[in-house]
């Protein structure tokens, strides 16, 4: 039996990750979520290069596309590699033929040029009619002038802002920071320690936040509209479905699978265009009380813009064998910079 549905949103994504598996270990290991972004993310986008960027983007939207996700909206960081990184992630999912809304994360961690570089970054890729919004890493790593900087720059581009908000205590203080400055159209990450009510759309990552050891998000005591992202954990989103509706379940033992179905539609809020792909899926009916209860469900066709990229569980626009061996190759050189850091 098969069935259709749109495409699928992976509504907060970070394609660099995917060269993230198999990792060496940090120098030591970390005990709470400031140390992990210490001891990991923090060194691994230091090391990032154009070429990496390039090939760990076409091995994300490749698993995207192969788990019937055609629509990601990606946060980057690479802070020695700036310029034209956008330009290079767009162009390394279209060239899979995966849809992606872009931006660069302003963070005052690594020194005011690299804030003014990525601020230009995300206004340069904009004004050249790339999809994309503001990007800004989380309050804590942002003084309230560069939030407002994030804030002035989104609002002159006519674009929202794709923001970590409150993932761990650390960044408790977010919702007041951020008050006076979110907007309707920002995409706020995360929210499991959000004190407040904010302007904007909750990107709920249950996944990641357990693996971070951050608590639970309870998106469902907003009233928000809840898109779903996998933070970097690959792009497949009927699985993340199940994590949510396990999770909520785990909180609320009256919830449905509904809910968590709702919030995975609501991608198409912020990708509409995703509406008009198509994905056969090897499982029928594609409804949401079965597929809580069922893994292993597969894409077997997606078309994306009327052209078929995924035939017979196949990408048809690249080399699957070549996208993974370049991202291993890739992989490597990535491990060499961490080691010599």
């Amino acid at each position: 039996m098969y069935a259709t549905t749109p495409g699928l949103v992976c509504a907060h994504h970070h394609l660099y990750s995917s060269l993230a598996r198999g990792m060496p270990a940090p120098p030591r290991t970390p005990t709470n979520f400031s140390e992990i972004l210490e001891l990991i993310w923090w060194r691994l986008d230091k090391a990032l290069d154009l070429e990496m960027i390039r090939w760990s983007a076409m091995l994300g939207a490749l698993e995207a596309l192969l788990a019937g996700t055609t629509a990601i909206v990606d946060h980057h960081s690479s802070p020695n590699a700036i310029e034209g990184s956008l330009d290079v992630i767009s162009n390394a999912c279209a060239e899979v033929g995966v849809r992606v809304n872009c931006c660069y994360e302003i963070t005052d961690r690594n020194g005011p040029a690299a804030k003014a570089a990525g601020l230009a970054e995300n206004e340069r890729f904009v004004k050249a009619g790339g999809v994309g919004m503001v990007g800004a890493h989380a309050c804590f790593t942002l003084s309230q002038e560069s939030l407002e900087e994030v804030a002035g720059l989104a609002k002159d581009l006519g674009c929202g802002v794709h923001i970590h908000v409150g993932e761990d205590r650390v960044d408790a203080d977010a919702g007041e920071r951020l008050e006076e400055l979110a907007q309707p159209n920002w995409l706020l990450a995360h929210c499991v320690h959000l004190d407040r009510g904010l302007e904007g759309i909750i990107a709920h990552n249950p996944r990641s936040n357990q693996n971070n050891g951050v608590g639970y998000a309870h998106p469902t005591r907003f009233s928000n509209t809840v898109v779903l992202g996998t933070d970097g954990i690959g792009a497949d989103m009927l699985e993340e479905f199940r994590i949510a509706y396990a999770r909520l379940r785990e909180d609320d033992v009256t919830a449905t699978p509904s809910t968590p179905w709702q919030w995975l539609e609501n991608g198409w809020k912020l990708m509409p265009e995703a509406l008009s792909d198509q994905v056969l899926w090897s499982y029928a009916p594609m409804d949401p009380w079965h597929l809580a209860f069922t893994p292993g469900v597969r894409a077997v066709q997606v078309r994306v813009g009327g052209e078929i990229v995924l035939d017979n569980g196949r990408p048809t626009k690249v080399d699957e064998h070549e996208v993974r061996s370049k991202a291993a190759e890739q992989q490597r050189r990535l491990w060499a910079a961490l080691s010599e850091q």
